[in-house]
């Protein structure tokens, strides 16, 4: 650990006194870990308690009127109805003293508590076991299906080496060896995916095996393989299992009422009960990554376009009206998750999950015994690390973050591409050059903006632009046959030149394509990083910045060149916190009010149109 004898040529480096080891570090960050765990419990508890309260007289109002219901056609005996008035009565002492702080007996009002929100609570816990049974059910198949994973080829030693790679840190950290899988994706990113070190999966792009050497691919998987080892399956799989079993609250809320939460919840059952299946289980896999994190949202589901104000009749507005309450507390329970999933159980989520990132980079260094290549592989994937087409609802999983904030790669060639290209662009322009030995990144776009010049150049008749091109799609055809369809035809370029219609006709098809493709890919790595994406729904990122956890490889012994912190910028963010703190907590505070006030007026409105509904049934019954 010792760097007496190196000197950074610029920047600020960390002192000796600043350095730790990785053993250090990673006893730090377990307890920060414990620490965030129990900050996460009181985060959940915080919130479902009144989404209990919230729930829990719908669920009484089912099974009252179902009780309704059955009576009509074979007469329930008389104790329990008799039960259920002293369930109310009690449920209404504890309503009372909430909302208008009537005194009551201590004991008459623990058992209201009980009463009004053991329910919910229950099926709050019964959601999440259902969830977490489903995973466990179901395995990494649909998660492998929506990532569109496949083995390695045994045809190119790049990813048959990669399984050594992988065996040689499984062994140096004493677990099994993951399954290796490769994802054929535009951006460079890997993730290590499963519910425990049993049935883990080692999923890299393709393009990381491009962009990085073999010591840094080393680092990259020896963070997965510490990962798996830390247990951070078992906690990814938890955090998911939270906010997918307030999904699942939604969707039943909503089940009633419009056809889409039903066919979700038939595609979980079925995935739950029968796992993948031999077919890989498309539709529920598709179901289980995409469905359940979005309705902890305020997006528009059933419920909303089932009470549709633009479609007005005086039967819609009849029906409504009498469904108003359950709107009401679909809306109160959906503001309520949103709430506070984006502000506590979301942000506590976060941090813990980020210092488990940091002990999984800890752990690389420990196995490799390397910082440098860590940080050299971390660098690299900041620039070109992107998005994985499916991978939204695993974001988290992956060593940087796939979206959010970041450089989604989506159209963007990889390292190896970027050297042919170069090669063969240089190689036209200079007759006699030699190879590119290497290719700054930064340097990439001037290459690519004297290629689209000279494009432009041969459209306009230029006849050594047009000689250029030619060669280029040339080396091109040889080197890369898929580049080189990106490149246009100069035959057509000059046919065109001359009116020739079907020339031009093949130049609009060659534009069209590219524009849709890039689109496409786009859309495909928004989607990816976006769907299902559990940092959606809280507004602290799961992933801590690279430049925060290179500070961290830099006290483990890694040689960076840090930059100088800037003292004015923190003094002008202090500055702005103080000022704007007071609106902030009041603006919570209003919000919070808000939530409240629906709440009350949910249950107020609940409990009224229950004791409707069950007189207009007794009165059925005693006729």
């Amino acid at each position: 650990m010792s760097q007496s004898g190196y000197q950074p040529a610029v920047g600020q480096r960390f002192q000796p006194r600043d350095r730790e080891t990785f053993f250090d570090a990673q006893r730090r960050n377990r307890h920060a870990t414990w620490r965030m765990s129990a900050l996460c419990v009181l985060a959940a508890i915080a919130m479902g308690i009144p989404l209990a309260l919230i729930v829990t007289p719908l669920l009484y109002g089912g099974g009252l009127i179902a009780a309704d219901i059955v009576n009509l056609f074979w007469p329930i005996p008389p104790f329990f109805w008799q039960q259920a008035n002293e369930v109310a009565r009690f449920g209404l002492v504890a309503l009372n003293w909430l909302l208008q702080h009537t005194a009551a007996d201590p004991q008459a009002l623990a058992f209201g508590a009980i009463v009004m929100l053991l329910p919910g609570t229950l099926l709050s816990i019964f959601l999440w076991m259902g969830i977490s049974t489903m995973f466990r059910h179901g395995g990494v198949g649909g998660a492998l299906l929506a990532l569109k994973a496949r083995e390695p080829n045994q045809a190119e030693l790049r990813e048959l080496q990669l399984a050594d790679v992988v065996q040689e840190m499984a062994i140096a950290a004493g677990l099994p060896a993951p399954r290796v899988m490769l994802v054929d994706a535009p951006g460079a990113n890997a993730a290590a995916i499963g519910t425990s070190p049993a049935d883990a999966r080692v999923v890299v792009s393709r393009r990381l095996l491009d962009e990085l050497n073999r010591e840094e691919l080393e680092a990259v998987l020896a963070h997965l393989i510490g990962s798996i080892g830390n247990g951070d399956l078992h906690i990814a799989f938890r955090v998911i299992a939270i906010f997918e079993s307030c999904g699942l609250l939604v969707a039943l809320v909503n089940a009633p009422f419009g056809s889409q939460s039903r066919r979700a919840l038939w595609h979980i059952f079925r995935y739950g009960i029968r796992g993948p299946g031999k077919d890989g289980g498309t539709a529920e896999a598709a179901a289980v990554a995409d469905l359940l994190t979005r309705n902890v949202g305020l997006d528009t589901d059933d419920i909303d376009r089932f009470f549709d104000a633009t479609k007005r009749s005086a039967l819609r507005s009849i029906r409504n009206f009498l469904f108003f309450p359950i709107f009401f507390t679909n809306a109160a329970i959906k503001l309520w998750l949103w709430f506070f999933s984006l502000t506590v159980l979301g942000p506590s989520m976060a941090l813990l999950w980020r210092t488990r990132r940091y002990l999984a980079d800890a752990s690389a260094v420990q196995l490799t015994r390397d910082p440098d290549s860590l940080a050299a592989a971390l660098k690299k994937l900041k620039d070109d690390g992107g998005a994985i087409s499916g991978g939204g609802w695993a974001s988290h999983l992956f060593i940087v973050s796939p979206g959010r904030g970041g450089h989604t790669a989506a159209d963007a060639p990889s390292r190896q591409q970027m050297q042919a290209l170069a090669q063969a662009w240089v190689a036209t322009g200079q007759p006699g050059a030699g190879p590119v030995s290497a290719v700054d990144p930064a340097n990439f776009p001037a290459l690519t903006g004297e290629f689209t010049g000279t494009v432009r150049a041969a459209f306009a008749g230029d006849a050594h632009a047009m000689a250029r091109i030619r060669e280029f799609r040339e080396a091109m055809a040889g080197a890369d046959p898929a580049l080189a369809a990106h490149i246009p035809d100069i035959a057509d370029l000059a046919a065109a030149r001359r009116g020739d219609r079907t020339a031009i006709a093949r130049l609009r098809a060659f534009r069209e394509h590219a524009v849709s493709g890039t689109e496409n890919r786009k859309a495909e790595a928004d989607d990816g990083a976006q769907s299902s994406d559990p940092s959606s729904v809280s507004f602290l990122g799961f992933h801590p910045s690279v430049d925060r956890r290179l500070k961290r490889l830099a006290r483990m012994g890694a040689h960076l060149d840090l930059p100088a912190g800037d003292h004015k910028q923190w003094i002008v963010a202090f500055v702005l916190s103080v000022i704007f703190a007071p609106f902030l907590v009041l603006l919570i505070a209003l919000f919070l009010l808000l939530i409240a006030i629906m709440t009350m007026a949910s249950l107020t409105f609940l409990v009224v149109w229950l004791a409707v509904i069950h007189k207009v049934f007794m009165l059925v019954a005693h006729q």
